[in-house]
């Protein structure tokens, strides 16, 4: 164990982040981001930085209002008091993140995402976690020259639809009264989709001025333990996780572990020769040794895919290029195509009406059903329906919708499977490997990490979803919080997406500068509190109705 380790051990930390994925990155990033764009506008964000690079050379002079200092030109007197904002340098709250895969941000994230050669994300620009500006990644992606990586999404715009088709749009809604489009030409410039390569570099990009890098630890974390007390018995709490490396201790912990618990995989080790869960791609390769031997002796081969969604598109797509002969693509509801794996209207800017009504319902039951009501099974994207489409054309894909498998029976001596479904698939020939891709549960009872919590500070669930407070916090005594899909009733069905990383990022972030305090380096590395004018102006900005957190709320009372 390295010094910085055991140093690491030894700490009480401010916050301990599980997961260094794309939550986990947005949580830190915000933590560290002193304007983020759910605060400030453009025009104060570049005056901040402004006032930041070329405070050592400007001059201050105090005025009234908002702006607290002003910049006098090179004839101004000097004034050494200082600026408030030029003073806030980023709050430096003692932060470790706990990661089973790697130690750099987006490991498994990117290896996930080269095991099945995913080339462009499905989600718009503005789905990105880092908090200072909504547009980042586009600005970014401009400012690189890297234009061309940016593929636009065709028919989510309304310049897709014909003049006809607008026109007869107009007269239904002279009957049916004002709808509005899902998203007008205005917005057009949001609705590309960046490449990989792209939004890897981005991210990595958006470490270095929050100063990320090195925060990771590479550890298992296998389980987590609340005092009330902390050991010199003041209250406030203190948290132990225990992790491969040793325990850690911190006064809040932020669980971003990813997606949830692989469904519908066979629980027999010795199947497990001839099938996988999606998931499991990160661990083996795409085709199992005894596919691609059958392939290398120019052999048929024959795979099951089960699975409607976008991930069951590229693993079709992907044995077909490693030279799968035939592929079956099963699935249990209809063949769906969206762009997100949302409906427009939850991701576009008329989602106000669906999350005021989702912020507004009575229960989380209520809240559930809508959850289930929006995601509605899987889906795939327009491009990957042209790929498939290309596929079957070829004789190479077969796909059976409102398809179940009924049974399965693995034949160890010819490692082939025997497969019955219904309705039954005529000529199904024997079957050498099938992919689970049915997706994830999250089931907070399903999870070691949590049992001692659960036992100690029960909570109530639905679904296997923790009903967590508004500030998505376990309880109020108790400063663990989650995001991803275990965060889902409090940030709708976007909260597993890159969009939910952010939002979560926002309302966690509130909360803990309300329970750590506004603390911050100065100069001398040492721990000093911001002014109360600084405090007093992010305290006016949180109150103001038109940017509060669950501003779906004001929405809903319009």
């Amino acid at each position: 164990m390295s010094t910085s380790e055991d140093q690491s051990i030894n700490q009480v930390h401010d916050v301990i982040i599980i997961g260094a994925g794309p939550c986990g990155l947005a949580i830190a990033a915000r933590l560290r981001e002193t304007t983020p764009s759910a605060l400030f506008t453009d025009a104060e964000h570049q005056r901040y930085h402004w006032i930041q690079k070329h405070k050592r050379r400007t001059r201050m002079v105090p005025t009234k209002g908002r702006a607290t200092n002003k910049v006098l030109d090179d004839h101004g007197e000097r004034n050494n008091r200082p600026s408030t904002l030029g003073n806030c340098e980023g709050t430096q709250y003692s932060i470790v993140v706990l990661d089973s895969f790697s130690d750099s941000w987006m490991a498994k994230w990117k290896a996930l995402f080269r095991a099945l050669e995913i080339r462009n994300l499905r989600s718009p620009l503005f789905f990105h976690p880092d908090p200072a500006d909504r547009d980042g990644l586009k600005g970014w992606a401009n400012s690189q020259g890297r234009e061309r990586e940016m593929v636009e999404l065709k028919g989510v715009v309304s310049k897709e639809l014909s003049k006809h088709r607008v026109k007869s749009e107009r007269k239904k809604r002279v009957m049916q009264g004002p709808r509005g489009k899902s998203i007008d030409e205005r917005d057009k410039q949001d609705y590309f989709t960046p490449s990989t390569g792209l939004f890897n570099d981005f991210c990595l990009n958006c470490t270095e001025p929050n100063k990320l890098n090195g925060l990771i630890l590479h550890a298992h974390a296998s389980a987590i333990h609340f005092n009330k007390e902390d050991s010199n018995g003041e209250m406030g709490g203190l948290f132990t996780v225990e992790t491969s490396s040793g325990n850690q201790h911190a006064r809040s912990i932020v669980l971003a572990v990813g997606t949830g618990i692989p469904t519908g995989i066979s629980s027999k080790e010795e199947e497990s020769i001839g099938s996988c869960h999606s998931s499991d791609l990160l661990k083996q390769n795409a085709l199992a040794p005894q596919v691609q031997q059958k392939i290398n002796a120019k052999a048929d081969t024959a795979v099951i895919v089960i699975g409607g969604g976008f991930t069951s598109a590229q693993i079709v797509d992907l044995c077909i290029c490693e030279g799968v002969s035939r592929v079956w693509h099963i699935m249990r509801g209809h063949f769906k195509v969206k762009h997100f794996d949302l409906d427009l209207s939850w991701v576009a800017k008329y989602k106000n009406v669906n999350m005021s009504a989702f912020w507004m319902a009575g229960t989380d039951e209520e809240r559930l059903e809508m959850l289930q009501t929006a995601r509605n099974g899987g889906s795939i994207n327009p491009s990957y329906k042209a790929i498939l489409y290309a596929h079957e054309r070829r004789g190479r894909l077969r796909r059976y919708t409102q398809t179940r498998v009924i049974t399965k029976d693995w034949d160890a001596k010819s490692k082939t499977w025997k497969v019955m479904t219904e309705p039954p698939i005529p000529n199904l020939p024997a079957i050498d490997y099938i992919y689970f891709a049915t997706g994830t549960s999250a089931d907070v009872h399903n999870m070691p990490l949590l049992e001692p919590s659960l036992k100690r500070y029960p909570i109530p669930t639905i679904s296997g979803l923790p009903c967590q407070t508004d500030d998505m916090q376990w309880s109020s005594e108790v400063p663990l919080f989650a995001t991803g899909r275990l965060a889902e009733l409090r940030l709708g069905p976007g909260a597993a997406n890159l969009e939910g990383a952010r939002v979560s990022a926002e309302r966690i972030t509130w909360r803990l500068q309300e329970r750590l305090g506004q603390r911050v380096a100065d100069k001398d590395d040492a721990t000093r509190y911001c002014s109360a004018e600084r405090l007093n102006d992010l305290q006016e900005r949180s109150n103001s109705e038109w940017i509060h957190l669950n501003m779906y709320n004001a929405l809903y009372e319009v």
